[in-house]
């Protein structure tokens, strides 16, 4: 997309919101982006990547104070008015005051503040800026904006595609590097991913890569992430990893598997490709998310065995979104067109090692675009 489609796509997104708010009768709502409380509303209503305070009034009417304003500048953060830091006290209550007088606050205005803020900070907003009704809301519009994240708009379908299409690259060097010997580590695998991301346009992976040998594989999430250890040789390894491109994050899990196996060791493979293979059927507009992951439930349980994590997340400016995949969810939470989430059955087991299968998966008017290509790697 150009500038202009991509500033279009900010607006419909900041129109949306303001509905929200003026149904909620909220007059300003405020968004902070720093290094003790991350907000990525901030970016998905303005591009600023991080450390920015943005305003929003029910009118839409944004202004935006960024800690690096030439960084703002040159990425042409998106907003009515862009100020330094420097333009006013740098404290959050301070700065908050100093950008909702700029919209034009009028008294007991209603502004609501970032549903993360601790009471100590929201009892100093309260203090600081006493001629306005501060409001900090678990379900307010702050949580609204996290359900408009969950379903992408073009752009963002762009942004993962693009991510995803990426990640696809990187898995087949991974797989030619593990077959022919150039990675040898769990060390040699992920310094591969980070330079082959940045190679392609990437601003960083979208998470810490998990690399487990045969030795660590049996851990959910091994711990560390990934050492010197060997990689991809008899038995099971897991590599996890995925790419953010333009704020947008991939998240994908590999299996490799070295004979000779034992029959656990197979028995885990085959039914963690079948988990995969039948609960993507139930990753369709419409079907309760819960589905899925009660499915893949039965087809462990029937082999005396149980997967200790959900299915599936949602996928986007943060690796971990809505709608969340598991078994516990509620029938009302529903796959919705423009949903992007991973599909990730997995079993582990301290005498065999672990098996895990991740993809991500774009729900689509009529069903499901599967957008990634991990799979497990027999060597």
């Amino acid at each position: 997309m150009d500038k202009a489609q991509i500033n279009e796509n900010l607006n419909k997104r900041i129109k949306k919101f303001c509905q929200a708010m003026q149904e909620e009768n909220i007059d300003i709502a405020v968004f902070r982006d720093s290094e003790d409380e991350r907000n990525p509303a901030v970016r998905y209503f303005s591009k600023m990547p991080s450390d920015a305070i943005l305003a929003i009034k029910s009118d839409g009417n944004t202004i935006l104070t960024a800690w690096d304003i030439n960084l703002a500048n040159k990425i042409d953060a998106y907003a009515g008015k862009i100020l330094p830091y420097t333009s006013g006290r740098a404290e959050p209550a301070e700065a908050t005051k100093n950008l909702v007088k700029k919209l034009g606050a009028k008294e007991n205005d209603r502004i609501e503040i970032n549903t993360t803020t601790s009471y100590p900070d929201f009892l100093e907003y309260v203090d600081n800026i006493q001629e306005y009704d501060i409001l900090c809301r678990k379900e307010g519009c702050h949580s609204f904006v996290t359900k408009m994240r969950a379903v992408k708009d073009e752009y963002e379908i762009e942004c993962t595609k693009r991510a995803a299409e990426i990640t696809n690259e990187i898995i087949e060097i991974i797989i030619e590097s593990v077959k022919n010997g150039t990675i040898k580590t769990e060390s040699d695998a992920v310094l591969l991913i980070e330079k082959e991301c940045r190679k392609r346009g990437c601003e960083r992976t979208s998470f810490e890569t998990l690399a487990a040998g045969p030795g660590r594989s049996w851990a959910i999430h091994a711990f560390p992430n990934y050492t010197d250890a060997p990689f991809a040789t008899e038995g099971l390894s897991i590599l996890d990893f995925g790419v953010c491109y333009e704020g947008y994050a991939s998240d994908v899990t590999l299996t490799f598997a070295r004979g000779p196996l034992s029959e656990k060791q197979e028995l885990m493979l085959s039914l963690v490709q079948k988990a995969a293979d039948e609960a993507i059927e139930f990753y369709k507009p419409g079907i309760p998310v819960r589905q899925a992951s009660l499915k893949v439930d039965k087809i462990f349980a029937a082999h005396k065995m149980k997967m200790p994590h959900s299915l599936g997340h949602g996928t986007g400016l943060e690796i971990h979104e809505e709608p969340f995949v598991r078994s516990r969810a509620s029938l009302e939470d529903v796959f919705e067109p423009g949903n992007i989430v991973t599909l990730e059955p997995g079993l582990y087991e301290s005498d065999a090692g672990g098996v895990r299968l991740e993809n991500d998966v774009l729900i689509t008017e009529t069903g499901y675009e599967v957008l990634t290509k991990s799979r497990i790697v027999r060597l």
